[in-house]
């Protein structure tokens, strides 16, 4: 299927490892012009190498940015624009969980991290994406949510409540950015990342049981919703959420 992206560019957020690098490797291969960020410039360095070994001739580059940081925007667009002259394709992946426990006791400073990598830092890129331009050629969002984002689960609360405000946060933009620019998200169920891995490491096999798919997602099925979503074959697809668990919902 022609998804339309070759020739596009995109820019990737978390991009150094799991779901956002395999994202970052299936743009490239669609044709995409990527731009990679993440905190750390070794594993940009090792996830560049990595995407250019799977795809060669791809074309990408990097940019060191905490997406917690209110001023990172602006510093990845402008990077984005400097090595391939636009932004046509905003991937919002980059995502943290500090805390673990009871949403009463999380810390202040727990909290405002949560909030300002999962929120804060998707809608300063939309933003500044959109003022750079990102409706020019087709503009396409996708934000990278989570099932928790629908249901209630113990000791992730909070990373839930920012992954409900990002889901409604999508429909919001959706409104206000179209018909120039579509804005959906995806929300995976338990995918086998390094960041999820205390949730699925020694009882992996055990929930997988209980999903109608009965296997865990791995980074490549977010990815292909996320190709999905950011390319022409979604043209008519703006503020929805695709929910991509292996059915685990139907057991919620």
């Amino acid at each position: 299927m022609d998804t339309g992206l070759d020739g596009s560019v995109a820019v990737v957020t978390g991009a150094s490892h799991g779901i956002g690098l395999a994202t970052a490797t299936r743009l490239a291969a669609e044709g995409a012009r990527v731009v990679l960020t993440s905190r750390k410039a070794d594993a940009l360095d090792a996830a560049v190498a990595h995407v250019v070994d799977a795809v060669p001739g791809a074309e990408v580059t990097r940019v060191v940015a905490n997406a917690g940081d209110p001023d990172a925007a602006a510093v990845v667009v402008a990077a984005a624009l400097d090595a391939f002259g636009a932004v046509d394709v905003v991937v919002n992946n980059a995502a943290t969980n500090p805390y673990y426990g009871p949403a009463l006791d999380i810390s202040p400073s727990q909290w405002d991290k949560t909030f300002d990598v999962n929120l804060r830092g998707a809608h300063a890129l939309i933003r500044e994406a959109a003022r750079a331009g990102l409706a020019d050629r087709g503009g396409a969002v996708v934000n990278v949510a989570s099932v928790g984002g629908f249901i209630a689960e113990p000791g992730i609360g909070v990373y839930n409540v920012t992954k409900a405000a990002l889901v409604h946060l999508t429909r919001t933009l959706a409104a206000e950015l179209g018909p120039a620019i579509r804005v959906n998200a995806v929300a995976p169920g338990l995918v086998r990342t390094d960041m999820a891995r205390a949730l699925w490491e020694e009882h992996g096999d055990a929930i997988a049981a209980r999903f109608p798919m009965r296997r865990l997602g791995e980074p490549d099925d977010i990815a292909a919703a996320v190709c999905f979503l950011a390319g022409s074959a979604a043209s008519w697809i703006t503020g929805t959420t695709l929910v991509v668990d292996g059915g685990a919902l139907t057991r919620a």
